[in-house]
């Protein structure tokens, strides 16, 4: 069935796999560009059972009822072969988390599309939203980009910019920016549609940074570091993979914290005041205070919900 221009309708596929990518599935279903079918990566387990659990997108494709795949890898010939029967124009890729080989960047008439979230070339990589807050950027964004064979380095064919608040968490960034990813995405699909294509900007690469996977390690707390770097890397691993310490003999999550002006002449990782404002501990440089914390098996609360439960010896 050919398009409002006229034109036939773009035949589109789709690869993701979390959260972040449901947001561009949805508005390709909603804004007329339906994938024929989506990829996504195989069901992993999860959860205190270990039972396979359907990815995000796996549950938002079965949902519209679209065709779901779920290879092991997109390198081997009858995965390939598959797709090309489909005879694409496009395959929009968002978090999908498997490399596509060559053979697949150009399998498609328009080749890929990726829905990165972040202003390339800065942040190339796995973790551009958590880096971005911890680095201490005034602002981020997405970008549509046409894949190529190196990391993130093909040209931009729209970017979206939005600004960092001094309370920005990697959770809070994470959803706007699925949500602004979304409509950039349909903007180019739109353009496409018309026969007018998005035009694409070559990316600078003598200003391109690297955003580095997250690790689990990452996540716990060195006091010797100053106290503003670790309140912008609590901000960033909220919600995963959340920063954590043995304070007052407890290991913690840390959920929110900020740095207070001031030093605390106390060795780092010295409580140095505890009460219903929070729970300062001196830093390389600085104080940090708690704000909220979560027991193990517990559930994140205040740091006057903790401490009313559990009364906190400091070192002054």
């Amino acid at each position: 069935m050919p398009s409002k221009s006229g034109l036939p309708k773009l035949r589109t596929a789709f690869a993701g796999t979390p959260d972040f990518a449901v947001p561009t599935l949805e508005a390709m279903v909603s804004g007329g560009f339906a994938p024929l079918i989506v990829l996504t990566q195989p069901d992993r387990p999860a959860g205190r059972g270990r039972k396979a659990q359907a990815s995000p997108v796996k549950q938002a494709a079965c949902r519209h009822g679209v065709k779901v795949v779920q290879p092991e890898s997109l390198a081997t010939k009858p995965v390939q072969d598959a797709l090309r029967e489909l005879d694409l124009d496009l395959l929009v890729v968002a978090a999908y988390g498997l490399i596509l080989p060559p053979a697949v960047l150009t399998l498609p008439r328009f080749g890929c599309w990726n829905v990165h979230a972040s202003l390339l070339p800065r942040w190339r990589g796995a973790a551009p939203i958590q880096r971005a807050i911890e680095a201490g950027d005034e602002a981020s964004g997405v970008c549509i980009m046409q894949m190529e064979a190196g990391l993130d380095t093909g040209p931009v064919l729209r970017a979206e910019r939005t600004p960092l608040s001094a309370t920005e968490t990697g959770g809070s960034l994470h959803d706007r920016l699925a949500g602004m990813g979304a409509q950039a995405l349909v903007a180019c699909l739109e353009l496409l549609q018309s026969g007018q294509p998005p035009e694409p900007v070559k990316q600078d690469d003598s200003r391109a940074t690297y955003a580095r996977k997250l690790d689990k390690e990452e996540a716990k707390i060195d006091w010797d570091e100053p106290a503003g770097a670790l309140e912008r890397r609590v901000r960033a691993f909220n919600r995963w993979p959340v920063c954590w310490s043995e304070i007052g003999g407890e290991r913690l999550r840390i959920w929110q914290a900020t740095a207070v002006p001031g030093e605390a002449n106390a060795s780092p990782g010295a409580v140095v005041a505890a009460g219903p404002g929070g729970i300062d501990i001196a830093t390389g440089s600085g104080v940090l205070r708690i704000l909220k914390v979560q027991r193990p098996g517990g559930k994140p609360v205040p740091v006057s919900d903790y401490l009313n439960a559990r009364p906190m010896a400091t070192n002054r």
